[in-house]
């Protein structure tokens, strides 16, 4: 019997993206779910008939319970995370029916670890933070920590070109992680810490050379030192080409008012016209990613650095190629862990390797 998988937010760039790769590397049914059935034909003229459509809104809790009901695998990709609790995730766990998200937001992934013990008692496997970072960020600093007697040091560094050839969701997203300081994994001990702040140049490969990142609220800020408890310091960096939006998304996030930044009005403005402004410089800029783990801590006695970088030409394609990479192990079988999990917890490093080279990705390691 064909699996069904069900790609919720299936119509955006993200959600597509998934939908593809699935598609491509599966045979599954794939539906996808937007609320605009009409706006979203031309998806589904892209992706082929292996991809039906859905129409559904998230809000109607009934049509989502027979939608989930009726699938093998969830996949959820409708963002903004910061928004959204975890119902989706709680009607799975109800429905015996496997779960994956691309969630980027701590809050949320806070109340999807809430689950934990429900998922693993109903023997539901949900992976949360799929994608490309986080996502295949931490499974890159999985394979880095596992080169030491006892890593001690995790820096994180993504850098995006222009959109990343994603849709207006994920300005919102890079926005929302301005409105307020965060805590981070510093020195053995929790400290406070200013979105986009202490500017750091990164040597990233080429194209991208060195570039500029700054602190930025993941995720992985506190999923790693979890993962990984011998680890002291977790940073977590990111940046924008031209370096130009950089110095926007500083202004952003340090002079305007804070009362300001807590607008959802504000944020829709701000991520409107960003759009709009990198729908103009993607053409000279690209719309790529690049991802930057480096680990440090003792080897055989020896202080030692291990460092991994991973370049692709289009973020939101990337970012599919790792949920849908785990969504095809969870269908063959490969995968089963139930619970609620992130993915360095969950995606061991052979089962990693093989999705990069399958979908024809390069990483480079070298000890500094």
């Amino acid at each position: 019997m064909t699996a069904r998988v069900l790609i919720l937010g299936g119509r955006g760039r993200i959600g597509s993206s998934i939908a593809q790769d699935i598609a491509t590397y599966t045979q599954a049914e794939v539906i996808i779910t937007t609320r605009k059935p009409a706006a979203a034909i031309a998806v589904k003229q892209r992706l082929g008939s292996q991809v039906e459509i859905l129409s559904l809104d998230l809000a109607d809790i009934a049509a989502l319970n027979k939608a989930i009901a009726s699938a093998d695998l969830v996949v959820h990709s409708a963002g903004p995370f910061h928004y959204r609790d975890a119902s989706v995730l709680k009607i799975c766990i109800e429905q015996g029916v496997n779960y994956l998200d691309v969630s980027d937001h701590p809050s949320f992934t806070r109340k999807a670890l809430a689950y934990q013990s429900a998922a693993a008692e109903a023997g539901v496997t949900a992976i949360i933070n799929t994608g490309i970072f986080p996502g295949i960020s931490n499974s890159m600093v999985r394979e880095g920590v596992e080169q030491f007697d006892q890593a001690q040091r995790i820096h994180l560094s993504y850098l995006v070109s222009g959109s990343g050839g994603a849709g207006v969701t994920v300005m919102r997203t890079t926005f929302l992680g301005l409105q307020k300081p965060f805590e981070a994994w510093i020195d053995g001990k929790w400290q406070q810490v200013n979105p986009y702040s202490d500017r750091e140049t990164v040597e990233f490969p080429k194209p991208y050379g060195r570039s500029h990142v700054y602190w930025f609220n993941m995720p992985e800020t506190f999923t790693l030192p979890e993962a990984f408890p011998s680890v002291k310091t977790v940073i977590t960096k990111f940046g924008s080409r031209p370096d130009f939006y950089n110095h926007l998304t500083w202004i952003a996030a340090h002079w305007f008012p804070k009362p300001l930044m807590q607008q959802p009005s504000a944020i829709e403005f701000l991520a409107h016209v960003s759009h709009t402004m990198t729908d103009v410089t993607n053409r000279f800029s690209g719309i790529g990613v690049a991802i930057r783990s480096e680990v440090s801590g003792d080897k055989q006695g020896t202080q030692a650095r291990y460092c991994s970088t991973l370049v692709h030409e289009n973020t939101a394609i990337a970012a599919g190629c790792g949920t849908g990479s785990i969504a095809q192990f969870l269908l063959e079988g490969k995968l089963k862990k139930p619970g609620v999990w992130t993915v360095e917890q969950a995606v061991s490093t052979d089962l990693f390797h093989q999705a990069i080279a399958s979908r024809g990705m390069k990483l480079h390691q070298e000890w500094l």
